[in-house]
């Protein structure tokens, strides 16, 4: 197949990354976890007491620690200075304040040169809020996912429970309608379609219908 660049979009928990996984080993290309490198910041910022307030000093640790991911039989891990930070940036304080620290312009300069790096080569499928628009506009393919907030905090709440990740199932309900507000809002690169994306609502879909569906989109281009 074509190395084409596939880019997909949409707000939390609605499926992206789940279903780009799929995508990038069924067509063998690189998949890239944006909303990981955001994660990871935000952890740094944790760890090494910078505020989330600190736009400087988070740019800082963007450039100070470089991020890797590696593939493994249990999926993709993600790594800083070699420690596997895979499930630490998935743990309830990364999430909830993975908004305010992604919104910083600086550090949204600073991994999109990282990201657009990583897709230079082609056969990259890379999901995230602003792909489309800011980071790959180039991308032959864009997709929007989007499902209710009812649905999308159900998945979360089943991921976080088959990860031993214990959160009432209101609060993670507030949580993705607070966390949808702040990206849609934000100045820099906000969440919105790409005018030439094509929008999948996944609400009530499989896994399997949702990759069907992409992949029937992909063939129709052409590729």
């Amino acid at each position: 197949m074509e190395k084409i660049s596939i880019a997909i979009d949409g707000p939390a928990s609605s499926g992206k990354s789940t279903v780009a996984k799929i995508l990038a080993s069924d067509y063998g290309f690189i998949y890239v976890d944006t909303g990981a490198m955001y994660r990871t910041i935000t952890y740094l910022a944790i760890k090494h007491q910078v505020a989330f307030s600190n736009e400087e000093k988070l740019a800082e640790l963007a450039i100070d620690y470089p991020i890797t991911f590696k593939q493994s039989a249990h999926g993709q891990l993600v790594f800083v200075d070699d420690e596997d930070i895979t499930m630490a940036i998935r743990q309830p304080d990364v999430t909830a304040a993975v908004s305010e620290v992604s919104a910083h312009g600086k550090v949204r300069e600073k991994l999109v040169e990282a990201q657009r790096k990583l897709a230079t080569a082609g056969g990259i499928v890379m999901d995230g809020r602003d792909i489309g628009t800011t980071v790959l506009p180039q991308a032959e393919v864009k997709i929007f996912l989007i499902a209710s907030v009812e649905e999308r905090a159900q998945r979360r709440y089943k991921e976080n429970q088959a990860k031993g990740i214990e959160m009432d199932f209101e609060m993670i309900k507030e949580a993705i309608a607070k966390r949808d507000y702040l990206d849609s809002h934000r100045e820099v690169s906000p969440l919105i379609q790409a005018e030439d994306a094509l929008l999948v609502d996944t609400t009530g879909m499989s896994i399997v219908q949702v990759v069907g569906k992409i992949k029937a989109i992909v063939t129709s281009k052409g590729f």
